[in-house]
C-alpha cells in the first residue's frame, strides 16, 4: 500500500520548513514566558496589557517550531523506499544527533560551572546527561526516542493505507490532545489507560500522512491563523480565570489548537514555492541561500541559542537587550533576530575548525 504516499519532499520544501521552525524555537526563548495571575493582570496599565497580549501571540505562534521539525523529520525517515539495516541506521542517528549532542552538553556544562556559577559536582553532571544539559535538550532526548521506534513506524507505513494511518493519527489526538482537554472543563475523568498512543509520535506519523494531503494555500494560511488565534485566546482564558491547570495549556504542544495550527502551517508551507524553484534556479536569491544556510544549521542554531540568548539580555557583550529596557513588542522580535544571526555566526566560525566541524551540527 506503500503507493498512498508519494509525495517527493524537495530541497526547497525541507529548507524552508527547516528555517521556519528554527526561526519559531527561538522565539519560544525569546519570548519566554511572563507568569500572570488575573489579579496581578487586571492591575496591568492599558500599556501592560498590550505587551503581555504581544508576548502571548509571540508565544503562540512560537510554539508551532517544535511540531513542525517533528513533522518534517517524520516525513524524512518514514518514507516507504527507505530500506537499511538498523545498524547503518543507528550508526547514521549517532552521527548526525549523538556527537553534536555530547559536544554541546560539554559546553552547556561548562557554562553552568562558570557562568552560572552552579557548584560542581559528579551528581549535576549525570543528571545533566540523562536529563539534558540545558532548557532546550528536551527535544533531543524526544528525537531519540523517536528513532527507536523509526525501523518500526517503516514497516508501518510500508504497509498501510491512508484509512489506517488516519485511524493511529485519529487515536493519537484523542489521547495525548483531546481527552486532556476534557479533563480541564469536567472534574469527571476518564481513564487515560483506555489510549495508549501517547507522546510525540503522532506528529511523526503526520509528517508522511500530510505529504499526501491536498490544500488550497488560502485556506492553509486561513486555519493556521484561526488555530494560533485560539491557541492565544485560551491562553488568556486561564489567565484571567487563574485555572488550576496552569495558564499555558493551550500553548503546549500537544494541545488541540496547537496540533491544529501546525498541520496548518506545515501544509501551508507544503505549498509554497520559493524564487530559487522558479525561473531562475542557477541564479537563487539572496534570500533563497540565507534560507538554505540557515537550514544547512538548524541544529547547531537549536543547541547554542539559549547561551546567546541569556548572554545578550546580561549584557555579556557589553549591551543590553530585555524587557527591562525595551518594551515587548519591540524587544522579542528584535532580540529573535539579533539571537539568530549571532548564533548562526557561531556556528559557522566552528565549522570551519576541521576537528569540529562533523560534531557542531
Amino acid at each position: 500500500m506503500a503507493n498512498s504516499f508519494q509525495f517527493k519532499l524537495s530541497d526547497v520544501h525541507v529548507d524552508l520548513i527547516r528555517t521556519v521552525a528554527i526561526i519559531a524555537v527561538v522565539l519560544v526563548h525569546a519570548a519566554g514566558r511572563w507568569p500572570i495571575t488575573s489579579q496581578e493582570l487586571s492591575q496591568l496599565n492599558t500599556v501592560g496589557v498590550v505587551s503581555w497580549t504581544a508576548v502571548l501571540i509571540y508565544q503562540c505562534f512560537a510554539t508551532l517550531g517544535v511540531p513542525l521539525f517533528l513533522m518534517l523529520t517524520g516525513l524524512l525517515l518514514l518514507q516507504p523506499e527507505k530500506n537499511e539495516g538498523l545498524r547503518v541506521f543507528f550508526k547514521k542517528r549517532f552521527i548526525r544527533l549523538g556527537l553534536p549532542l555530547i559536544f554541546w552538553s560539554i559546553i552547556y556544562f561548562i557554562w553552568d560551572f562558570t557562568v552560572l556559577k552552579i557548584p560542581f559536582s559528579a551528581s549535576t553532571i549525570l543528571q545533566g546527561m540523562l536529563n539534558g544539559a540545558y532548557t532546550q535538550f528536551w527535544y533531543v532526548h524526544v528525537l531519540f526516542g523517536l528513532y527507536l521506534l523509526t525501523p518500526l513506524l517503516r514497516v508501518i507505513i510500508a504497509h498501510a493505507n491512508q484509512t489506517v494511518i488516519k485511524y493511529f493519527v485519529v487515536l493519537w489526538f484523542i489521547s495525548v490532545s483531546l481527552l486532556p482537554f476534557l479533563n480541564t472543563l469536567t472534574v469527571f475523568q476518564l481513564s487515560k489507560n483506555i489510549f495508549t498512543t501517547t507522546g510525540y509520535v503522532g506528529y511523526f506519523i503526520l509528517g508522511v500522512y500530510l505529504s499526501s494531503v491536498q490544500i488550497r494555500r488560502r485556506t492553509a494560511l486561513t486555519f493556521m491563523f484561526l488555530g494560533t488565534t485560539l491557541t492565544a485566546l485560551g491562553t488568556y482564558i486561564l489567565a484571567v480565570s487563574n485555572a488550576s491547570g496552569g495558564m499555558y495549556f493551550f500553548q503546549e504542544y500537544l494541545s488541540p489548537t496547537v496540533i491544529f495550527a501546525s498541520v496548518m502551517a506545515f501544509l501551508l508551507l507544503l505549498t509554497i514555492k520559493p524564487p530559487s524553484s522558479c525561473q531562475q534556479p542557477n541564479r537563487p536569491s539572496i534570500f533563497s541561500k540565507l534560507v538554505k544556510v540557515i537550514s544547512q544549521n538548524t541544529l547547531g542554531i537549536y543547541f547554542v541559542h539559549v547561551i546567546v540568548i541569556e548572554t545578550i539580555q546580561w549584557g555579556l557583550l557589553g549591551f543590553t537587550l530585555n524587557s527591562e529596557i525595551l518594551n515587548p513588542i519591540i524587544e522579542v522580535p528584535l532580540l529573535m533576530f539579533v539571537t539568530l544571526f549571532i548564533s548562526l555566526g557561531i556556528v559557522l566560525l566552528l565549522k570551519k575548525i576541521p576537528k569540529l566541524k562533523n560534531v557542531i551540527t
